[in-house]
């Protein structure tokens, strides 16, 4: 395989979208390529000034932006490694990443900063704002020069203006780091995945094949995700950079109404997504339309039924801004329900798999080919397998192998060691089956697999995916307590509100949900009961919930 050097990539998509719009924050300001190649000269002169190396890490901490989106690229074609940092995380977390990653500098929100204790970061030359690109910290005087001087030395070094020619970005090599990117897991807390130029060329090179026979430059996106993931990365910004498209970063909570209404403004050519999203959309605006028994009757008369059916699509297409050619979901399990709907009602949905140690896509298949309840086959360059006796039929722990592989975790060994085996297999810790096709479906994770009294192999989130689509239940998580069974529910408290139900009233209907549900499930997969928790739960950036803060949590 001709690894190319991903630099390379950036440096030819600025200059041949040199005049065109790359990167806005939607409803404020607007980054053309060009302005994206000046903040990186900018920011190549502050690094050499104060004395960054070729692989030291710079840090990335705050909500999606087209000034985080530059630095980002800065880094990159400098030499220097990423470390992006989720500005969700707690001040302490954030503080830990800075020193565990040895970061020289920290690019940050004014806001996150104000909760930051620079004192505590040690390694740091200093802080930067995501605002304007001043100077929040120093403890370097070449710092503080550099950046109090940046005009006057970038004039200075391009007395007759800036142009393409001058663009001379760092050339990479397949296996060096490109990015430090911390994990913020469902079952274990955060290790720091080592991730290289190949792995980023490689998702690049992946959208490329499935995704520009139906997309171009100029073509626009909406990026909501956060960037500091993976997911959201590779497939809401980088490949978009790379082929010329536009994108628009949604700086706000994602919430219904300022989604949708973004959705109409940008018409996005291609909708990359969680589950939460599409689950939130079908059940407010779809489900309950189909619910009335009139409507139920007439979805399975011929003719009448499949028209009602086409409605029920072009509405949400519309809904999603009725331009894009497919909506990727990832970063959790589709709700089994949900996605019988959208099949039956043909919707261009299509499932994927990954993982941020693959930077992250493991599987994929086209909307048109994508097999219901699968996450799509092996992606280009990727190869997949289960380490089963009988992979159909027998779920065993998935394994992926290419150049999508990280390199291993920082300063942690034993963790590379226990999930890279001696062949180059990633060890995911998800369990599925694969059929002959070559399509998997997941049935869980090796660390969530639960063990039967009689030892049955019992996967929690298939049982989650039955218990979620019961009445008023919101959000739901399986745990076992010795050999028994129960169900953790945060209800619905909107319709609760609405219906004047108070917690006691709420535990009288999941104890009558179990019952319901117990009816639909093997015996040694029965719940032996249900409690309703006050709070939503703690959840990862992709939205899952993290199982391994509510182990212990008292029944």
């Amino acid at each position: 395989m001709q690894i190319a050097s991903f630099n390379d990539l950036v440096a030819q998509s600025i200059k041949k979208h040199w005049d065109m719009p790359s990167m806005s924050d939607y409803g404020d300001y607007t980054y053309q390529y060009k302005d994206v190649a000046r903040v990186i000269e900018k920011m190549h002169i502050l690094y050499e000034q104060c004395g960054i190396q070729k692989g030291d890490r710079i840090a990335l901490c705050g909500r999606n932006s087209a000034r985080w989106g530059a630095a980002f690229f800065s880094i990159l074609t400098y030499g220097a490694v990423v470390v992006p940092i989720l500005n969700e995380f707690h001040p302490n977390q954030i503080q830990d990443i800075i020193n565990h990653s040895e970061s020289r500098l920290l690019f940050v929100t004014d806001q996150i900063f104000a909760t930051l204790d620079f004192e505590q970061m040690q390694t740091l030359h200093g802080c930067i704002s995501f605002s304007d690109y001043t100077l929040l910290a120093s403890r370097s005087d070449e710092l503080t020069n550099a950046r109090n001087n940046l005009n006057r030395l970038f004039g200075e070094k391009y007395p007759n203006n800036f142009r393409k020619q001058h663009i001379d970005y760092h050339i990479d090599e397949p296996d060096e780091m490109a990015l430090i990117n911390y994990t913020s897991g469902t079952t274990s807390n955060s290790k720091g995945v080592m991730i290289p130029y190949r792995a980023v060329w490689s998702n690049v090179d992946f959208a490329e094949a499935v995704l520009s026979p139906h997309i171009q430059a100029g073509d626009k996106i909406l990026s909501m995700l956060p960037m500091a993931h993976e997911y959201g990365m590779a497939f809401e910004f980088i490949y978009e950079f790379i082929i010329g498209m536009h994108i628009h970063f949604l700086t706000k909570m994602p919430s219904p109404v300022i989604l949708l209404k973004a959705l109409a403004d940008i018409k996005p050519a291609v909708l990359i997504c969680v589950p939460l999203i599409i689950e939130k959309v079908v059940r407010k605006a779809v489900l309950p339309k189909i619910q009335d028994p009139k409507i139920k009757l007439l979805l399975n008369v011929p003719i009448i039924g499949d028209r009602i059916k086409k409605k029920i699509c072009e509405s949400m297409r519309e809904a999603f801004g009725g331009k894009y050619y497919e909506v990727i979901i990832g970063g959790a399990a589709l709700n089994q329900e949900i996605e019988t709907l959208l099949k039956d009602v043909g919707f261009n949905y299509t499932v994927g798999y990954g993982a941020t140690e693959c930077a992250p896509i493991i599987c994929y298949e086209d909307w048109k080919k994508f097999k219901k309840g699968s996450c799509g086959k092996a992606a280009k360059n990727m190869e997949v397998r289960i380490d089963s006796p009988d992979p159909q039929n027998v779920a065993g722990e998935i394994l992926a192998k290419g150049p999508n592989v990280m390199l291993g975790y920082f300063k942690n060994p034993e963790a590379t060691a226990a999930t890279i085996d001696k062949d180059g297999w990633y060890h995911t810790g998800d369990l599925g089956v694969m059929d002959e096709e070559g399509n998997v479906f997941i049935k869980g994770r090796c660390k969530t697999m639960l063990l039967g009294a009689n030892g049955q192999n019992i996967y929690p989130e298939e049982i989650e995916d039955k218990l979620s689509n019961v009445s008023l239940v919101n959000e739901c998580l399986v745990i076992q307590k010795g050999e028994k069974l129960y169900g953790l529910v945060y209800p619905d408290m909107e319709a609760a509100t609405k219906l004047n139900l108070g917690k006691s009233d709420l535990e009288a209907i999941m104890e009558q949900n179990r019952k319901e549900l117990n009816l639909s499930l093997p015996h040694y997969c029965q719940l032996s009961g249900i409690r309703v928790v006050d709070e939503e739960f703690e959840k990862t950036p992709k939205k899952s919930i993290k199982r391994f803060k509510y182990t212990d949590y008292p029944v």
